[in-house]
């Protein structure tokens, strides 16, 4: 479930009530909108849906039958049972209940996920050819280039991809078909740390604990507390003014 601010949850419902009043509500001098035909209203009530399933209220059982008592009421300009605020209220209280589920959920799935990462780079670090830092970053060198090694402020060129330890790829760059480039210094410390091993030419692998990851926090589709495996191709440097020219700091 996707987290989100309490300032969050008011935008929500903000957005939701202009649309109902810019599509729904009725309009001096214009029958069309005097009423609504089934379908249409069966639609909106479907983006309705979809909106809230955007912003995380996935896992609530409604009570339809208030909902719609709610929406006409307000809809239709009638006394409501409770005002605005007390309304917000009830919604920050249920938004609290499902953020408290989900921290303790990505909690334990964070858990998990350092264990079996502990015991997966356990047993990877028994393979030959497999060196473990002071850090705990592990790497693995499939070819060695004879270019030079990249400094933390600089600018480098890459092909890589990004595996979870169950395989499951995350990004890729081969995929996307062409390199990417960045400032060494402005990605996770796994990167900021292995890439400077490398010359240009070389392609390692690297296994980068959750510490030098992105943490208990996950990013996008990588889990809390991941173990990140990447294979890197190191095809070129710049310097750091060289990629500021181009794209700003």
């Amino acid at each position: 479930m996707k987290k989100f601010s309490v300032l969050c949850v008011k935008t929500i419902l903000v957005l939701l009530l202009c649309t109902v009043f810019l599509f729904a509500c009725k309009k001096e001098g214009d029958a069309s909108l005097e009423k609504l035909d089934k379908d249409t209203s069966y639609a909106f009530g479907m983006f309705m849906a979809g909106q809230l399933a955007q912003f995380g209220f996935t896992e609530l059982n409604y009570d339809y039958q208030a909902v719609m008592e709610g929406f006409k009421a307000f809809n239709e300009a009638t006394e409501t049972r409770m005002t605005w605020d007390q309304a917000i209220d009830k919604l920050n209280i249920i938004y609290m209940e499902l953020q408290s589920r989900n921290n303790e959920q990505m909690w334990l799935e964070g858990e998990k996920n350092r264990e079996d990462g502990e015991a997966y780079m356990a047993e990877n670090g028994r393979r030959s050819g497999v060196i473990t830092t002071s850090s705990g970053l592990q790497y693995e060198v499939l070819s060695e280039g004879r270019g030079d090694r990249p400094r933390s402020s600089d600018i480098v060129q890459v092909h890589y991809e990004g595996n979870l330890i169950d395989g499951t790829v995350f990004d890729s760059s081969y995929m996307r078909g062409e390199p990417i480039e960045f400032p060494l210094d402005r990605v996770i410390p796994g990167w900021t740390e292995g890439v400077q091993l490398m010359r240009v030419g070389s392609t390692y692998n690297f296994v980068i604990p959750p510490e030098l990851g992105y943490g208990p926090g996950g990013a996008g589709t990588i889990p809390p507390n991941a173990t990140l495996l990447f294979r890197v191709e190191l095809l070129s440097i710049k310097e750091q003014g060289d990629y500021d020219s181009i794209y700003g700091d």
